[in-house]
């Protein structure tokens, strides 16, 4: 292009010098022309030979790069994706097994409280009938109790009153009979009077 330059300058300093010429001050001689052509190709030369497959070299590694970016991304995605599946799948197995232990401890808990309930009641029930029998059981040896304490108390008094001994078993028997039914048939009689006057003042 310096060359370019100052060929075409030159060639101008000509035509001014030379005004008389019929030649075009801006047309170059035909050897700067070739001249200028040698220097284009050859400069185009080593451009093509050396420096345009270094950047084609380059693009192709950065291209190469970016590809493999790309599938590595594409990959990891798909990677991505799977394991999300199979935490999903993970996350619904463990709710369905949790759903099942929750119901499967839901009727064990009851299962145990009913087993509880019936053997809290069955022991109620032995406690109960057992409370019951030891009830009686007292109730029945006071009866004898007082019934042999009631007996000796009328024998004594009865012997007092009519002042002869009641030794004989047999009297002795007959006279508390008698007395406690005695007794027996005052309390019922006691019992009716009440019953009526409650009922009365109803």
């Amino acid at each position: 292009m310096g060359a370019h330059l100052s060929s075409a300058a030159s060639g101008l300093a000509l035509a001014a010098e030379d005004s008389g010429s019929d030649q075009n001050p801006l047309l170059p001689e035909a050897y700067d022309i070739i001249w200028s052509l040698v220097i284009v190709l050859v400069i185009g030369f080593v451009f093509i030979k050396y420096v345009l497959p270094k950047f084609q070299a380059v693009l192709d590694e950065r291209a190469e790069k970016i590809q493999g970016g790309l599938e590595k991304a594409e990959k990891s995605q798909e990677e991505a994706d799977a394991l999300l599946a199979q935490y999903h799948q993970q996350l619904q197995e463990a709710r369905t097994e949790a759903a099942t232990i929750r119901e499967e401890a839901r009727a064990e808990g009851s299962a145990i409280v009913e087993d509880l309930r019936r053997k809290a009641s069955a022991d109620a029930e032995r406690i109960a009938e057992s409370a019951q029998r030891q009830i009686e059981a007292e109730r029945q040896a006071a009866s004898v109790s007082l019934r042999n304490d009631v007996g000796q108390l009328a024998t004594e008094l009865a012997s007092r009153i009519v002042g002869e001994s009641l030794a004989d078993s047999a009297r002795q028997s007959r006279v508390v009979d008698r007395f406690l039914d005695d007794l027996e048939s005052g309390a019922a009689a006691v019992e009716a009077e009440a019953a009526t006057t409650g009922g009365e003042a109803r």
